[in-house]
């Protein structure tokens, strides 16, 4: 553990998913003397039958068992906390809000954002735990007056991108304890130590929709039928017809229903004409991005234009690029090279070396195969 003082044995509260990770976390808490408790939150309520059909999801009943199994090894106590609603205000809703505009939203990067470090940390320090520490692979250091959120130690197992939307109270009084160790150490400690969890796979879907079809997901959550609409070429006549827009997302190439002699991928969605646009792969690629919705973390703004690394999906490499703050809510990227898929909706977070500078959400994008200028980017 780190940020403890000498003489002084902190509280923390442990967020206990049911997984490996936030078991050897909870360990490694424990094992440093500090006062410690688990929680697992309870966030949605999976249909019935549907969690032995879908493995790689999490918040399920068996997730909570294993965490309170782990608990109970560790001779701490675990709570279970009911925060459903919170998360479908927060997170479902903002989910299907974007997905009807037309983007692609980051449901984990909000649920850490507004439940896991939010309302969850506000609960612990209501509770007055000093700290909140979770299973994630990532650093927290102190430099003069501010917290840095840096990359973990293991490359392939870094989670620096889901964690771009904490703020300077979140870091101060959270901990990773994993931030400097890998996958395969974690799992080797639980194993040695134990646990129930040490072999179990790492939770993949996103939790709500485990089975992977938005689109169902959405016309059952609000009891709404999306439309089928036109699929159109990149000279705008109609080829073919979609299912409904929110179920395309920006760079799919399978499942679109369409004969053609060459791969067609979508690279545009239009909610207002309700149209799906089919293109070829040189269709995806953007030389420039527009981000809002700014969090900084290493600096409280972009005082001047930085040479930095951007990365726009979780899954993806950070790519080098120009970035200028063009107002107190917007950044302008420009990337060395023009990259694939930008999408709107999604995050993009800014890094220098191993440090996060900050992240925002794409809204705009320039196609470099439409004729866009750099300095206007189109929306999607």
């Amino acid at each position: 553990m780190t940020k403890q003082i000498d003489g002084w044995q902190p509280k923390a509260l442990v967020a206990m998913s049911g997984g490996v990770d936030s078991s050897v976390a909870a360990y490694l808490a424990s094992r440093d003397h500090t006062l410690c408790a688990g929680v697992t939150m309870k966030l949605f309520d999976l249909d019935k039958g549907m969690e032995d059909q879908t493995p790689k999801s999490c918040c399920s009943l068996s997730d909570v068992n294993d965490a309170r199994d782990v608990a109970f090894h560790l001779g701490i106590p675990h709570y279970v906390l009911n925060f459903k609603d919170e998360f479908a205000r927060t997170v479902i809703d903002k989910f299907i809000r974007v997905y009807e505009e037309g983007g692609t939203p980051n449901p984990c990067i909000d649920c850490n954002r507004y439940v896991k470090f939010n309302t969850l940390l506000f609960r612990a320090r209501q509770l007055e735990f000093d700290y909140l520490v979770t299973g994630h692979y990532a650093c927290i250091e102190k430099s003069g007056t501010r917290w840095l959120l840096k990359k973990g130690r293991d490359a392939h197992k870094d989670q620096s991108y889901v964690l771009a939307m904490m703020t300077q109270e979140q870091l101060e009084h959270t901990v990773f304890p994993l931030g400097n160790m890998t996958k395969d150490e974690v799992r080797e400690l639980a194993t040695e130590l134990g646990f129930i969890n040490a072999r179990k796979h790492d939770s993949q879907d996103i939790c709500f929709v485990p089975d992977g079809d938005y689109g169902r997901f959405l016309e059952k959550w609000i009891g709404k039928h999306y439309a089928e609409g036109n699929i159109l070429d990149v000279r705008g006549e109609v080829i073919g017809q979609h299912r409904g827009y929110v179920r395309y997302t920006i760079g799919q190439r399978r499942g679109l229903g369409i004969s053609s002699a060459e791969r067609l991928f979508v690279c545009k969605k239009s909610a207002q004409d309700n149209t799906v646009t089919l293109g070829p792969e040189s269709t995806l690629y953007s030389k420039s991005m527009l981000i809002n919705d700014l969090n900084f973390i290493a600096c409280e703004k972009l005082s001047a234009p930085l040479r930095l690394t951007v990365k726009t999906r979780y899954m993806q490499r950070e790519e080098p690029a120009r970035v200028e703050q063009r107002d107190v809510t917007t950044l302008y990227v420009e990337f060395d090279e023009p990259q694939r898929a930008i999408t709107a909706g999604q995050t993009a977070v800014l890094y220098d070396s191993d440090i996060v500078i900050g992240a925002g959400t794409i809204m705009a994008h320039e196609n470099t195969s439409g004729g866009g200028s750099k300095n206007r980017p189109e929306l999607y």
